[in-house]
């Protein structure tokens, strides 16, 4: 296996990791402060893995049509996982939630779409910024959830801190469709160039 393959790999059995360990102390009531601590380094780990796997690929011009894939699924996979939670936890409104897992499946359909006219769609600009938002907003969400079960009282600043979050939820959505749509019409220029005579 490619080094840079593994680091994706990595982050998708990492999700469900995350899942367990952000729930356990709910299910159990055990756990709470702990769970913090180790949620914090393992959730920055996880999206380093993203770096990595771009870096190592570079490196070792070993980028390639299936990594170009591979890589987004990664992504999906464990930025829906960990927004899933937060989810569940209160953080993002479960409409927001469903805009993106639509916008998701709605890439992912483009992609085999692009791949059965022998075109790897890797993520684009609009794409990485969005990822990059989802990490901001959950990571936003994290804080607040890990500075809750350490017992830090944030007082008057808590509902300013959870608007903001709330906003950068927003942002994301918003450039998550934007994307989408930059997606279709770069789908559509795809289209048009494959059917041009040589």
């Amino acid at each position: 296996m490619k080094l840079s393959d593994f680091f994706t790999s990595l982050r998708i059995f990492l999700a469900p990791v995350f899942f367990i360990l952000f729930f356990f102390p709910i299910w159990t009531g055990y756990g709470s402060a702990l769970s913090a601590v180790v949620l914090i380094p393992l959730f920055v780990f996880m999206e380093f893995t993203d770096f990595l796997d771009g870096y190592y690929a570079r490196k070792h011009k070993a980028v390639s049509e299936f990594g170009k894939l591979f890589d987004p699924f990664a992504d999906v996979l464990a930025n829906m996982t960990v927004l899933f939670c937060f989810v569940l936890s209160g953080y993002l409104p479960a409409v927001f939630f469903l805009v993106l897992i639509y916008r998701e499946m709605g890439i992912m359909f483009v992609r085999t779409l692009a791949s059965r006219k022998g075109v790897a769609m890797g993520a684009r600009k609009g794409g990485k910024l969005k990822t990059v938002l989802y990490i901001v907003a959950s990571g936003f969400s994290l804080a607040l959830e890990s500075a809750l079960r350490l017992g830090i009282d944030l007082g008057v600043y808590l509902q300013s801190a959870k608007m903001v979050n709330f906003s950068l939820y927003i942002l994301a959505v918003i450039v998550s469709i934007v994307s989408f749509i930059d997606y279709l019409v770069y789908f559509t220029t795809i289209g048009k160039d494959l059917k041009k005579p040589v």
